[in-house]
């Protein structure tokens, strides 16, 4: 399938080739769902923690005597019904984090860039870098291509220059990837998806 390739001035200056089975893949909605709760999983820093009633500072000693005093027996009042007093089964550190199979991600990550070209949001754009760190000029960038008032993944080599990277990174609805980071998460978070061209390459290669 070919794509055609713009410069930042959205200007067509060619065009690409990319193969069928990626651009024309069929979408797998259940991996989709399964790599997206995993990714998620992953991120969750798992810091929660309550105090059982063994760690609940106080209550060692014994509130009033076992009988003979009308009222219900009470051993501590650090007990889970007392106000103040430990919590019962709840929440401890722990990793949330598990593994997928790598055949998974790949038909997830497959299937969400084979949905943005069909839907026709699925940019290329010639390899440019700004000689200044410009978040003016990164602006400029956007609304030659009509994406100024959308969110734009913006895909780039690992080896992309410092200047473009900071011009795009104050603004609040672009986020800058390399190529190497490309993830299913981010791909459904974003309204289109620019890559330079350099990076289709690599692209192939991790989804063939």
């Amino acid at each position: 399938m070919e794509i055609k390739v713009v410069n930042p001035q959205n200007q067509e200056v060619g065009v690409v080739e990319i193969k069928e089975e990626i651009a024309k893949a069929p979408i797998k909605k259940h991996a989709v769902w399964e790599t997206v709760k995993w990714q998620l999983a992953k991120r969750r820093r798992g810091t929660h923690s309550t105090k059982t009633r063994g760690e609940v500072r106080g209550g060692g000693k014994k509130p009033w005597p076992q009988k003979h005093t009308g009222r219900a027996r009470q051993g501590s009042i650090r007990a889970p019904q007392w106000v103040g007093g430990g919590v019962v089964h709840g929440p401890k550190p722990r990793d949330y984090s598990y593994s997928l199979p790598k055949k998974v991600r790949k038909v997830a990550l497959r299937s969400v860039i084979s949905g943005r070209i069909q839907e026709g949001n699925f940019l290329v754009v010639e390899d440019f870098s700004f000689e200044a760190p410009k978040t003016k000029k990164a602006i400029e960038f956007l609304k030659n291509l009509g994406l100024e008032n959308k969110k734009v993944l913006l895909v780039v080599p690992s080896e992309l220059d410092e200047n473009t990277y900071l011009s795009f990174r104050n603004l609040p609805n672009v986020k800058v990837l390399p190529i190497e980071g490309l993830n299913v998460y981010d791909v459904l978070c974003y309204d289109k998806c620019v890559f330079f061209k350099s990076t289709l390459p690599k692209l192939e290669e991790r989804l063939s």
